[in-house]
């Protein structure tokens, strides 16, 4: 299963079938782009119920990281499973829960001994980041980005600001939450330094002189590139200067590392590419493989609660704690470094993409965490929403799987196990719908 293979009309006979009781059954308030209904995969290839081949480059949303049902994940799964499913790491031991955050301690960007706390998804990474940042500081402030994307649980929903629909009709949020805006170079008149400055500027001059004092900010969580708001990278000079202002005043650097982290930039944590620790370091998406697992990892100083301040009867479940063993063994044997080469493939491509299509305004990322921006017109950089929708679906119906990020960017987010060959062939795909979607454009 290397390359798409479209045998029948798009959605086929059985997707439709699974369509029209997904639409009885199931909240209708999830958001699904195009009618792919999955029945299997192999790597970075999904087949669906009607025998449809795609290539995957949303990997469930950055979740995949080693692919479709990898062998040595599946290994690890059913060893355990046949063993012991559950056995709730807040009321007992087991040797998996420790196993793995022995391994993360070794690897996370957190200076000194880690502990880590165990939940099941992104968004409890960033409730008990808050709740801990709480406890440790004694102080209620939340410090947050614009374009963020923390999760949709009431608080962590609360620091999010990536998308109105997301919060409309949920408010009154947790108190005590200031957004900043998050540095996009691409959109800013001015140098990278100059971008850097303007964002730490209004936290400087703004928030903290205006809004809240500094010694009642109790933690700044921050994605050191920001995911759900268009894969932007941020300069290296606002990350530093960020965590010169926590240190400066106390307060709980948080790094949300849900989609960045755990490879898929090319490093282990995209954190590293800037050189900087955090105190919280908060995983999920792609740690287990697929199975839901997310973790708070924080300095032990920091992560020092008594028994009974936080807990998950789920969390750190031991199927996906041995899941995510098997998983941080592939990234360090050979993923991470697929990455960093299969995303140089990509940038060189998507290179020469931005040359021949104007609608590209433009191309960033690190390793397999790539972002596409499209605009009208590349002087006034009016964003083409149409045209991303319609990009969307124009690689699904040439066998691509893709995801929007931000307003008018897309996101290729696929597994850490894609071949060079399958980015070429992602590559031309994307050539020919990028001169579809351009034509049909006013």
């Amino acid at each position: 299963m290397n390359a798409p293979d479209i045998k029948t009309s798009l959605p086929g006979p059985k997707a439709k079938a699974i369509i029209e009781k997904d639409s009885k059954f199931v909240s209708p308030s999830y958001t699904r782009d195009y009618p792919f209904v999955i029945a299997r995969g192999e790597g970075a290839v999904v087949e669906d119920v009607d025998g449809n081949r795609f290539i995957d480059c949303a990997a469930g949303i950055a979740v995949n990281s080693t692919g479709v049902s990898h062998p040595d994940v599946v290994k690890a799964i059913c060893d355990q499973a046949q063993k012991f499913i559950h056995m709730s790491g807040t009321d007992f031991y087991y040797e998996p829960q420790v196993r793995l955050a022995e391994e993360l301690a070794s690897v996370v960007p957190i200076d000194g001994d880690v502990r880590s706390f165990f939940g099941n998804s992104g968004t409890e990474a960033t409730e008990a980041a808050v709740k801990l940042a709480r406890y440790h500081t004694k102080r209620q402030g939340i410090i947050a980005f614009y374009g963020a994307f923390h999760g949709r649980s009431l608080g962590s929903l609360s620091l999010t600001a990536s998308k109105a629909i997301q919060r409309r009709g949920f408010a009154p949020f947790m108190p005590g939450v200031y957004h900043a805006p998050y540095p996009d170079t691409y959109r800013f008149n001015g140098s990278a330094d100059a971008c850097a400055e303007a964002s730490l500027s209004f936290i400087r001059d703004q928030i903290l002189v205006h809004l809240i004092s500094p010694d009642e900010v109790a933690a700044i969580v921050v994605e050191p590139i920001q995911g759900e708001g268009g894969y932007i990278v941020p300069p290296k000079a606002f990350l530093q200067g960020l965590r010169d202002l926590t240190k400066e005043h106390g307060i709980v650097f948080v790094a949300d590392e849900v989609q960045s982290g755990m490879g898929r930039t090319g490093k282990m944590f995209a954190m590293e590419h800037f050189g900087l620790t955090a105190d919280v370091v908060n995983i999920a998406k792609g740690i287990a493989s697929g199975l839901p697992l997310g973790v708070t990892c924080a300095r032990a100083d920091i992560m020092a609660w008594p028994p009974g301040a936080h807990a998950s009867t789920f969390g750190g479940n031991p199927v996906a704690c041995a899941a995510a063993s098997a998983t941080i063994k592939l990234l360090k044997d050979s993923l991470v470094a697929n990455a960093a080469a299969v995303g140089a493939r990509f940038a060189e491509g998507l290179q020469r993409l931005e040359e021949k299509h104007q609608i590209i305004g433009n191309v960033r990322g690190m390793g397999l965490m790539i972002g596409i921006e499209l605009v009208k017109n590349r002087k006034t950089k009016e964003r083409a929403v149409d045209a991303r929708n319609a990009l969307v679906q124009a690689m699904f119906k040439r066998g691509v799987l893709i995801l929007g990020a931000g307003k008018n960017a897309v996101r290729l987010a696929p597994p850490l196990i894609l071949s060079k060959d399958q980015a070429d062939r992602v590559l031309d795909l994307l050539d020919a719908a990028l001169t579809e979607v351009t034509a049909a454009q006013p």
